[in-house]
Formats: structure tokens, sequence, C-alpha cells
């Protein structure tokens, strides 16, 4: 039996997974989280063979997440499940450990067929994903986002969206000297000056939407 915890702010969203799941005989959801927090206390309290885990969610989000569970946890095997298509976040993803990356457009087999293979031992791209990262390989457009760490990135697209030092170092759990530094570094980076640019580029490779 493959035990799964589900991490996603919607409630509705967890109980359709869940019941796509458990009509397997060989998945089972042993835990549900709506947060990073509550996640990261799951995964250390059931210690299961998946973590299935939304990539953005209010507070911490699933990549912040990712990257503590990963620092105590180096063997655990978690799944991006996400509405973002943008090769960015998928290579974010991998790059802080995720062993699967899945979109929430996936069809049913898919997401099944991603568990089970996560818990195998191997990865799992969503095939839109996976040949959008394949363009992007022959492509000349760079995108500068994708040399960053995922703390970086994570940094960046905070900054982005307009929250302030104080507020990151909240979210991400970390002070707020270490944000400033980040900051610094992000703009040698990315060659940028302005809060200005930072958003420019943001919106640029969609990392942010503007409404």
């Amino acid at each position: 039996m493959i035990k799964v915890i589900l991490v996603d702010d919607h409630a509705v969203v967890r109980s359709g997974v869940k019941r796509l799941l458990e009509e397997q005989v060989d998945l089972q959801v042993v835990a549900e989280a709506d947060s990073g927090d509550d996640a990261y206390k799951l995964y250390h309290q059931h210690q299961p063979d998946v973590m299935l885990m939304d990539m953005n969610m209010s507070g911490s989000s699933g990549l912040a997440t990712l990257g503590q569970i990963k620092a105590r946890y180096p063997e655990a095997k978690l799944i991006m499940f996400t509405s973002r298509t943008e090769v960015v976040f998928a290579v974010q993803a991998v790059g802080a450990g995720a062993k699967g990356y899945v979109l929430k457009s996936s069809t049913a087999e898919e997401v099944i067929q991603a568990v089970r293979q996560v818990a195998a031992g191997k990865s799992y791209l969503s095939s839109e994903v996976a040949q959008a990262i394949a363009l992007q390989n022959i492509s000349a457009d760079d995108d500068p986002t994708c040399a960053l760490t995922p703390r970086e990135f994570e940094i960046f697209r905070l900054l982005a969206e307009g929250a302030d030092i104080d507020t990151i170092a909240e979210t991400l759990k970390i002070g707020q000297k270490t944000v400033a530094n980040y900051q610094t570094q992000l703009k040698h980076k990315l060659n940028i000056n302005t809060p200005v640019e930072l958003v420019r580029l943001a919106v640029k490779h969609q990392i942010i939407r503007l409404q």
C-alpha cells in the first residue's frame, strides 16, 4: 500500500484528489493539510511514501515547504501539484528536490501514474511541462531566473509580488538580514537595479501575473 499525504489550501481540491486516489486498491491517503506548516508536521508524523503538494498556497508556499522537508528528510518523495505551466516553476521545483511535477489540468490517469512512479523511486513530469522544457532547451530565449537557487527564486517571486522584507522573513522563517542579503544578490545576479526592473523581469517570464 502506497501511503500519501495531500497538501492543498482548497478543501474541494483535496476532496476530489483523495476520492480519485482511494479508488485505487494500492493507494491510501493517510493525512491532509491545508498549509505548508501543517504539511511539515504531518510528514514527520506519518513518513508517507509520497506527498502530493500544491505549489502556490497562501503563507509558506509549496516550494518553501519542499525545501524544509528535504532538508530534514533527504529521501522524501514529493510531487508538486500545480496549475503553473511555466517552465521556470518546474525547474525550480525539481532543483529543490521534487520528484514529480504534475499539473492540476492533468487526467486522473496521469495523477495516479505520477504517484505510483514517484513511490517506486522514479521521477515524473506532466507531459505538457516536459515538452515545454524540451522546447526551451532549444530556444535562444534564455530565462535568467532558471539559474536562481530555490531560495533565491522564492524571494525573487515574493519581492515581485510586492512583499516587504519583514513579510518575506516571516513567510520563509528566515532573518530579515538574510532576506536583505538575498535581495542584494538578486540585483547582481539578474542585473537589475530597481524594484520596477525586478517586476518587469518577473512579468516577462510569467513568474507573476498582473491582473
